[in-house]
């Protein structure tokens, strides 16, 4: 994929909502489907689908549509989702312990491969046959299981500490579930010179908000028309 091309965050997000709808036919037997069919299904316009589509080449056949099972393995190889994904999760509170639970994590080459936790009475807890670990650990343990990705599930002013000890260790990835925003560029590059951090690689983070998106939700359940105006990117 050529790195010149500029897609907006919103086109992968509704590439996974297509995927997910193309998953859900796949199940039911149903073997072709239109842009027509995927826009009713993921509330967007045929357009939008079609442009999202070719931001990465020309899937369908005019007048026929696409072939549920090949668009799903496209979206899977544009996702990166054909190749397996190593995660350690950061704070095995309640909500780290549901993430670590989540059973539907494998089923897209996600592995949950360490636990991490710097409380006491939570390290050498067994967690669905894996050890929780002190956050010591980390570094030698992401070296040494190919760690892509951390999850953070630790309090508000934790998380940007949590974020920068992830940094620090190698991780590339990071999936942000605390209240707070983490932002990628006041994490300190280790090992990289000053005058070279702007040909630093980085590191690519994702701000899960619960209570921003019920705000949301109330905002446009007061005022449904608004959400029709919004820039679909």
């Amino acid at each position: 994929m050529s790195q010149s091309l500029n897609i907006p965050s919103a086109a992968i997000s509704r590439l996974v909502t297509y995927l997910r709808i193309l998953e859900k036919l796949e199940s039911q037997g149903i073997n072709r489907t239109s842009s027509n069919d995927l826009a009713e299904r993921a509330q967007v316009s045929a357009f939008q689908v079609r442009k999202d589509l070719a931001y990465f080449g020309r899937f369908g056949t005019r007048g026929m549509g696409y072939t549920v099972a090949v668009l799903k393995r496209e979206l899977r190889r544009i996702l990166g989702l054909t190749r397996p994904w190593n995660v350690v999760i950061m704070g095995m509170g309640r909500l780290g312990q549901a993430i670590a639970h989540y059973p539907g994590a494998s089923d897209y080459e996600f592995s949950f491969v360490g636990l991490f936790d710097p409380d006491p009475s939570k390290v050498g807890m067994q967690i669905r046959n894996l050890e929780v670990m002190h956050p010591d650990h980390l570094k030698d343990f992401v070296r040494s299981h190919q760690v892509d990705m951390g999850f953070i599930a630790v309090p508000a002013d934790r998380a940007q500490d949590v974020a920068q000890i992830l940094v620090e260790a190698g991780v590339k990835g990071i999936l942000n579930f605390a209240p707070v925003v983490i932002q990628p560029k006041m994490l300190e590059r280790p090992g990289v010179e000053p005058e070279k951090e702007e040909e630093w690689e980085g590191v690519i983070v994702e701000n899960i908000d619960f209570l921003a998106g019920m705000k949301r939700l109330a905002f446009y359940i007061l005022n449904p028309g608004l959400r029709e105006l919004e820039e679909v990117g």
